[in-house]
C-alpha cells in the first residue's frame, strides 16, 4: 500500500479518538519521516563532543538572591508517565515506595509543600500523565493542601502504533489499548498548546517552568539556576551531568555544526557508531531530564511552528504487546523533551552534581534508595548518608543484582523479605546468583556475594559483610525456608 494511503488511515483513526489536529499533523510529519526510510539517526560528524560547561557549583549569591526573587513565577513539572514496565510493574512507577511508606508522588508533593512554606511562592505542581495512568488511582489525589490556580494534571496525547513490517496501522482486536503508544515526552508542549494549559499558565503570571521526572526525587526547584537563567536571558536550559560507563545507553549532549547545542537519544545513534556513542570520555555529560523553560518564548516558539515543535524523530522498535515479545513488531514514533534545546535560539546546558538525578530505572536503583544510604531531610530532600570506606559521601554505591532473580519489584521483595541491608558504609554491593537475606545485614566497602549452587543461599540475621563471600561446594546443613515453612533450603554454615 502507498505511504499516502496508510498516513490517510493513521490521520483517520486518530480523529476517531478525537485527537486534536496539531497532533494528527505532527504525527504525519513524523510518519512521513518512517516512510521515506529517515530513521532519525544523527551521525558522529553530526554531532561533535562538547568540551566544557558552566557548572552549578559557581554560581553565586547573586544568581540565588534573584532566582529567590523569581520563585513564585515557576511552575514545577513533573513528568509521570514511566510504567516501570522493566521491573515488571503495569502501573504507574511513581506509585512504588520509595522511602519507607512514602511513595515518589508522596515525596515529589511533599517537596514542593515544604519549598512554598519557606519561600512564600505559589509554586504549583503539575502531573504531565500518560494516557496509561487514566485507569489508575495515585497517591497525589491524597494531597487537599496541594491546592493552587492550575490544574495538577496535563494528559499526553497518544498516537497509532505503526506495523514494523507493513507501515500500516497495527491492528490487535484481542487488546485494542495495545494498538496505542505514548508519543514519548516531547508530547508535553504539543499538549500545552492543544489544552490551553500554556495560556492559562501565562495569564496567571507564570513565566518559568522547571521540568523533571517524577521518579527522580534529586530534582527539586533550584533558586541558583532560576537566577542564572533569567540573568543570562535564556530561553531553555538543560542540567546535565558527567557521563560514567555507567550511563554509556543514555542520551548524551552534543554541539551542532552551526555551535547550537543538541540532544542525542541512543535510538538516534546510527548502529555502526555505538562505540562512539558509548565512549563517555568523548561525549562527557548526559541529560538528567531536569530541564528549565521561559514560558513566553515557547509560547512564540509553538505560534512559529503551528502548536507542535519539530522536534528530531526518535524511532523506537518494540513488540505490540509488550509482555509477549514473539507479537508483531511494531514501531513508536516518539520524540524527547530535552531535544528542544537545540531549537532555541537563547538554550544553555549547566553542569550539575549527580545529587540532582537520583533516578530509579531498575530494581538496583530502587535497593539503593530503600537502603539507609539515602536519607530524607526535613523538607524531603534526599540526602547521601554514607561516611565510610570510599563512600565520601558524594557519590552512592553501586548495586549490581543478578537479574535472573532480582528483576521484577516482587522478586526485590521476596528476597529481602526483613528488610534491606545497610548500604551506608557500602562502595559497591554485587550479587551474582540466588541469595536471600536475613534481617539487619550490614555492607562494608565493596561485597560480591557469589552463590554457584543451584539451591539459594541465606544470609544470617546480624552479619556484617566485605569482601567476596563465594559458595561453590559448602558442606550445608538443611533448614527450614524462612519465607515459606513447608520448604527446605541449605544454608551456607557462617562461622563467627
Amino acid at each position: 500500500m502507498e505511504g499516502g494511503d496508510a498516513a490517510a488511515q493513521l490521520a483517520a483513526k486518530m480523529r476517531r479518538d478525537g485527537l486534536p489536529e496539531s497532533v494528527v499533523r505532527q504525527f504525519c510529519h513524523y510518519y512521513g519521516l518512517l516512510v521515506q526510510q529517515q530513521a532519525g539517526y544523527i551521525p558522529s560528524a553530526e554531532a561533535q563532543p562538547v568540551e566544557h560547561l558552566p557548572a552549578l557549583a559557581a554560581l553565586d549569591e547573586r544568581c540565588a538572591a534573584l532566582g529567590r526573587a523569581l520563585l513564585d513565577k515557576v511552575v514545577i513539572w513533573k513528568l509521570n508517565g514511566g510504567l516501570g514496565a522493566g521491573m515488571g510493574m503495569h502501573g504507574a512507577k511513581s506509585a512504588l515506595s520509595a522511602k519507607g511508606p512514602l511513595s515518589f508522588l508522596d515525596i515529589a508533593a511533599r517537596q514542593v509543600l515544604a519549598q512554598r512554606r519557606i519561600s512564600g511562592a505559589r509554586l504549583p505542581l503539575v502531573l504531565m500523565e500518560s494516557c496509561h495512568n487514566r485507569r489508575s488511582a495515585s497517591p497525589i489525589d491524597d494531597y487537599g493542601d496541594l491546592a493552587q490556580d492550575l490544574p495538577l494534571r496535563l494528559w499526553q496525547h497518544r498516537v497509532p502504533k505503526v506495523c514494523a513490517d507493513t507501515l500500516l496501522p497495527v491492528s490487535w482486536p484481542e487488546d485494542p489499548e495495545k494498538e496505542w503508544c505514548p508519543p514519548g515526552h516531547g508530547d508535553l508542549y504539543t499538549a500545552l498548546a492543544s489544552s490551553g494549559a500554556l495560556a492559562q499558565m501565562l495569564a496567571a503570571g507564570y513565566e518559568y517552568a522547571f521540568v523533571a521526572n517524577a521518579d527522580n526525587l534529586g530534582a527539586v526547584c533550584e533558586p541558583r539556576i532560576l537566577g542564572y537563567m533569567a540573568q543570562r536571558g535564556l530561553a531553555f536550559l538543560m542540567e546535565v551531568a558527567l557521563r560514567t560507563p555507567a550511563d554509556r545507553k543514555g542520551g548524551h549532549l552534543a554541539r551542532r555544526s552551526d555551535g547550537r547545542l543538541m540532544l542525542r537519544e541512543a535510538a538516534q545513534c546510527p548502529p555502526d557508531e555505538t562505540h562512539l556513542f558509548q565512549d563517555a570520555a568523548r561525549y562527557r555529560y548526559f541529560n538528567t531530564n531536569n530541564l528549565w523553560i521561559h514560558l513566553p518564548s515557547l509560547q512564540a516558539l509553538l505560534d512559529a511552528q503551528g502548536g507542535a515543535l519539530r522536534l528530531p524523530l526518535i524511532r523506537n522498535l518494540k513488540t505490540v504487546d509488550p509482555l509477549d515479545p514473539s507479537s508483531p513488531q511494531v514501531y513508536h514514533l516518539e520524540t524527547a523533551i530535552g531535544a528542544a534545546l537545540e531549537l532555541f535560539a537563547r538554550a544553555e546546558a549547566l553542569l550539575v552534581p549527580r545529587s540532582r538525578f537520583i533516578p530509579v530505572k531498575t530494581t538496583n536503583d530502587l535497593l539503593l534508595l530503600w537502603s539507609d544510604a539515602y536519607q530524607l531531610t526535613p523538607s524531603y530532600r534526599l540526602r547521601l548518608s554514607g561516611c565510610g570506606v570510599g563512600f565520601e559521601g558524594t557519590a552512592p554505591p553501586v548495586v549490581d543484582l543478578d537479574p535472573r532473580y532480582y528483576r521484577c519489584v516482587h522478586e526485590l521483595q521476596a528476597h529481602f523479605p526483613a528488610g534491606v541491608p545497610s548500604l551506608r558504609n557500602c562502595r559497591q554491593f554485587k550479587v551474582t546468583g540466588e541469595v536471600y537475606f536475613g534481617r539487619h545485614v550490614s555492607l562494608k566497602g565493596t561485597i560480591h556475594i557469589i552463590n554457584e549452587r543451584p539451591s539459594p543461599l541465606v544470609i544470617p540475621d546480624g552479619v556484617v559483610l566485605t569482601g567476596e563471600v563465594r559458595v561453590a561446594q559448602p558442606r550445608p546443613r538443611w533448614v527450614e525456608c524462612p519465607t515459606d515453612g513447608t520448604a527446605g533450603i541449605y544454608v551456607y554454615p557462617w562461622v563467627g
